[in-house]
């Protein structure tokens, strides 16, 4: 380390300009690397959301949830699966949950695992089930079938209706996206039944006499309760299964006329077929269309944003349409929006504490100058590990702030006390710090990537969290020390020699060093 430290010196020119290149690769990388806000965990758990025709029925998403059960539980990675429908859901829509096998038996992840399963759930007709793995961290308030939103209002409904199947058939065509899908329910069949008051008064057949009817065919009206020692069980009466299908039905139901024959529905009625929405829902009290969609393997959150934001510049949408990111992606974006904020922070409190320390407006940007090689360090070893920049990773960032500048805070302490009590030359004080300095760097340097090889390394449930976190502080780490114990002592004479020249300029006399201490006896 002296060897190369003298060469170091002695071509300090060069030894700086590699800081200079630092600093602009630094920017350069946090520019191309991507973007994201959590890292995809793999914690054992599948989430699923079923889709079905919006004139489906409860007894055929029925059926449809009990083929994607089978489906899912003939997986070899797959424990046990769950699924239901109706509840708190609409009948066209349900849910399955899957849980996987220890990831030591199954060998794959879960992404492996949804991407094996898509081609045979997309097999079923009449329904579309979309899975996506359980996360331990997730942020915004909006559900949906899918991990992330993007959320289309407007005060119009019919701009809604007209460009809501337009936006999802576009962003099916964006690249990194997969499973797009939308909350817009407005294809629903409606049946309208107009019976002939005369026909019907002629027949002994009142309006109440019909709902009465109908209500008993079709909503499960209770005809009676019957009472044990333990229970009470409800009678109800409905027509069966097989009439519910289709409006073909109401063909089948007869009114009781005054006589008490029979005459069928049909004959004193009408019947109308149309579509009606299922449910219209709302954003900002405004009327909206939710679009969710999952990440293509390999594809970062902010590329994918950045994709759908030129797609609808593509499209020029009316100034009616209002559109945002919602749930995580809106979260994703405004984090973005102050990432840059916290790292200003967090240096500026830094050079504040190191400028009180030292009572020196210099020294801090000594000690500063460490952190642009920690960066690229940081940021390199993500794009080896195929990780993006998330909020774990940013934290490790963040954390190398405080680890990093200690190398230069040893340097630099040790060589203001020898200036200040040995009268040395800032040269020879930088240098003497450098080497005396050397092992408790390295120590201390190796203390913290060791600390941070099981967060890199470790297996476990939801070890994709916390591995950004170790890769980014060891990464930081190794390229800083391996930079720093040069450019350090080089930054550190620079500011000396800039000084002296700062005062010669200002016609100040260089500052003298104080009386030597009397030779000991």
């Amino acid at each position: 380390y002296e060897t190369s430290l003298q060469w170091a010196l002695r071509h300090s020119f060069f030894t700086l300009s590699l800081l200079f290149m630092a600093i602009l690769l630094n920017v350069y990388l946090f520019c191309i690397v991507p973007w994201g806000l959590f890292p995809p965990q793999d914690n054992g758990l599948l989430v699923g959301g079923v889709l079905g025709t919006q004139d489906i029925s409860f007894q055929s998403m029925t059926g449809k949830i009990k083929q994607y059960v089978e489906i899912v539980k003939s997986d070899p990675a797959v424990d046990h699966v769950i699924g239901f429908t109706g509840g708190n859901s609409a009948t066209d829509s349900g849910n399955v949950f899957a849980s996987l096998k220890p990831l030591s038996v199954r060998k794959v992840g879960a992404d492996a695992v949804i991407n094996r399963l898509r081609q045979k759930l997309a097999r079923i007709p009449g329904a579309t089930l979309i899975m996506q793995p359980g996360q331990d961290l997730r942020a915004g308030g909006r559900q949906s079938n899918a991990q992330y939103q993007y959320v289309v209002y407007s005060d119009s409904l019919s701009d809604l209706v007209k460009w809501g199947p337009t936006l999802q058939a576009a962003m099916k065509k964006v690249h990194g996206l997969t499973d797009v899908n939308s909350d817009q329910r407005n294809n629903g069949l409606e049946s309208m039944l107009t019976y002939d008051r005369a026909t019907a008064m002629r027949l002994g057949i009142s309006a109440e006499s019909i709902d009465n009817t109908l209500y008993s065919a079709f909503g499960q009206s209770l005809a009676s309760t019957m009472y044990t020692e333990l229970n009470q069980y409800y009678v109800v009466m409905e027509v069966a299964t097989n009439f519910w299908q289709t409006p073909e039905g109401l063909k089948s139901i007869y009114l009781q006329s005054a006589n008490g024959g029979e005459v069928p529905l049909q004959a004193v009625t009408k019947l109308k077929t149309d579509t009606a929405a299922i449910a219209v829902n709302h954003t900002l009290q405004f009327p909206s269309v939710t679009i969710s969609f999952n990440l293509a393997p390999g594809v970062a959150l902010g590329d994918a944003l950045n994709n759908v934001t030129e797609m609808e510049q593509r499209l020029r949408l009316p100034s009616t349409l209002h559109t945002s990111f919602g749930g995580t992606a809106q979260v994703f974006k405004d984090s973005m929006s102050g990432e840059l904020f916290l790292l200003i922070t967090a240096l500026g409190a830094v050079y504040i504490v190191l400028g009180i320390l030292y009572e020196s407006y210099i020294h801090p940007i000594t000690i500063l100058s460490t952190l642009p090689s920690a960066g690229i360090g940081a940021v390199l070893a993500l794009m080896l590990f195929h990780l993006d920049m998330t909020i774990i990773a940013l934290i490790g960032v963040i954390l190398l702030i405080g680890i990093v500048k200690k190398n230069g805070i040893l340097m630099v302490d040790f060589a203001i006390e020898a200036e200040r009590r040995d009268h040395m030359k800032p040269a020879d004080a930088i240098y003497q710090a450098c080497v005396l300095r050397f092992r408790p760097i390295l120590m201390t340097t190796m203390a913290a990537i060791f600390g941070a090889l099981p967060l890199v390394f470790g297996k476990g449930t939801g070890w994709e969290l916390r591995r950004p976190l170790g890769v980014s502080i060891v990464g930081g780490l190794m390229f800083s020390q391996l930079l720093t114990l040069y450019t350090t002592p080089v930054v550190y004479l620079y500011f000396d020699r800039l000084g002296i020249w700062w005062r010669e300029r200002r016609g100040k006399p260089a500052l003298a060093a104080p009386d030597a201490p009397p030779a000991p006896a």
